[in-house]
């Protein structure tokens, strides 16, 4: 059982953050914000995927006006990313935002947050401290007597110190590199320094494979010490596979659970290795609109089939001659041909009256 940090609690939109409060999953749109249209349509996809806040750039004006329009279509919390212009993160914050994003290394001077701390507080809403290391500011890098990650959390907690003066503890911090052991130094400096939230990630992670396991080293890693109280996982990649990849971290360490997780044996000899992929591919393609946590195991014969897939809610193992046995909950039901395996997994859940269950 992991232990959690204890942080303070805070709501970015109508979504607990910190506290005992659930890991909250987060992405980022890849629109141009712009085009108010598209981006409500990409979130909506990204909520029905899992995800519960979504970050939004905003570069320019024309985005910041599409922002007003873009927060009225869609319902779960959004999180305007700003850089370098103050002004653009009170306007975002006027026009509805739940929280804003800026980057300490990116406020020249860094005394305008004092007003964004003051705004937020004013209007009922949060902020999150993003430090990366490749845009540290000037003063902190210049410093040669600290190390990257102690720069890293030095300049977060000088933002922290503004917002506790300014009244504003809606706030969160993330230290993010691309390097996953500066990443884990600064996330275990500053866990003991503050109480507020912490959003984990690992920046320019990589494309869907390399910056899933990348991610999932880093997130998962400080997550079994009970950091973090939300997470993205950052791809190169369409950002649905941002939440499906953040979910499965989560799911991994027994956090949370959403939707179907398909456990399947690697094949051996013993057994068709390709027909065990076909099959596991088919479930989990016929599966991946559920948001309902079943856990489903693809097993590739009877030697260990049975006993490895008991703790499954359904499992399909390979008999032979294009066959195979139906189980659940540990117990057979029935042979069936492997062509209709996810056909009659599907059945046996529509069968249950869990199909809608919440994440947990």
């Amino acid at each position: 059982m992991i232990e959690r940090r204890k942080s303070r609690q805070i709501t970015v939109g109508d979504v607990v953050v910190g506290g005992d409060a659930p890991i909250a999953v987060q992405s980022m749109t890849k629109t141009d914000t712009s085009d108010a249209r598209a981006t409500a349509a990409q979130i909506h996809r990204l909520e029905k995927a899992g995800c519960e806040i979504i970050r939004v750039a905003v570069p320019n004006k024309r985005s910041l006006k599409a922002l007003h329009e873009i927060k009225k279509q869609v319902r779960i919390p959004i999180v305007a990313d700003i850089q370098f212009d103050a002004a653009l993160a009170l306007g975002a914050l006027e026009a509805g935002a739940d929280a804003v994003r800026v980057n300490p290394g990116n406020l020249r001077p860094p005394t305008q947050f004092r007003n964004i701390a003051t705004a937020a507080r004013r209007l009922g809403r949060a902020v999150r401290i993003g430090v990366n290391t490749g845009s540290l500011h000037p003063h902190i890098a210049a410093k040669k007597n600290l190390t990257v990650p102690e720069k890293m959390v030095e300049s977060a907690l000088d933002f922290i110190e503004i917002a506790d003066k300014a009244g504003l503890r809606n706030c969160k911090i993330s230290l993010k590199s691309s390097d996953v052991e500066t990443t884990l130094a600064a996330y275990r400096k500053i866990a003991l320094l503050t109480d507020a939230p912490l959003h984990l990630g690992i920046t320019e992670a990589g494309d869907g494979f390399y910056g899933a396991i990348r991610s999932a080293v880093g997130i998962g890693i400080l997550l079994a010490e009970g950091i973090g109280d939300t997470i993205r996982v950052s791809l190169t990649a369409k950002p649905e596979l941002e939440v499906r990849a953040a979910w499965e971290i989560l799911r991994s360490l027994g956090l949370r659970r959403r939707g179907v997780e398909i456990i399947s044996c690697p094949a051996c000899s013993r057994t068709n290795s390709a027909e065990l992929r076909q099959v596991a591919e088919k479930i989990r393609k016929k599966t991946a609109s559920l948001s309902a946590p079943f856990r489903i195991a693809v097993m590739g014969c009877m030697v260990n089939g049975p006993g490895e897939s008991r703790d499954a809610d359904y499992a399909v193992i390979l008999i032979g001659a294009r066959r195979a046995a139906l189980y659940a909950g540990g117990k057979p039901l029935r042979k069936i041909s492997l062509s209709h395996a996810a056909d009659a997994i599907i059945g046996e859940i529509k069968k249950t009256s869990t199909a809608n269950i919440r994440p947990e």
